[in-house]
């Protein structure tokens, strides 16, 4: 399985941004795919998580509200668009997936590349 990320970019303080993560390889309804991000200086943390097969969403607190996971089965493709967007969410962004629901990184089998997002104030 490979994951390429892209739709990062530079963005100002309260506008949006929509990341795709294109998946190649085998995939089951079962999977999980998952965004991550890292800031500078800081650890890899969840930010929201999708199943292939039903579409069940889950994020993490303080991004409920103002990003959005979906999946475009037919295309094997995991978006999130990202409104709102404040300084404090400037990190690379990372796709992944993982075989069941987990918050962890580690539960996490394959990645992409990152894609960098930065928000100007």
């Amino acid at each position: 399985v490979q994951l390429q990320a892209s739709g990062g970019g530079l963005v100002q303080a309260g506008g949006s941004l929509r990341l795709s993560c294109a998946a190649s390889g085998r995939t089951f309804s079962s999977h999980v795919m998952g965004w991550f991000r890292q800031a500078p200086g800081k650890e890899r943390a969840f930010v929201a998580a999708i199943r292939w097969g039903a579409g069940s969403t889950y994020y993490a607190d303080s991004m409920k509200g103002r990003f959005t996971i979906s999946r475009d089965n037919a295309k094997n493709t995991v978006y999130l668009q990202m409104n709102r967007l404040k300084p404090e969410d400037t990190a690379v962004y990372y796709c992944a997936r993982s075989s069941y629901y987990s918050t962890s990184r580690n539960d996490y089998d394959y990645w992409g590349q990152g894609t960098l997002v930065t928000v100007s104030s």
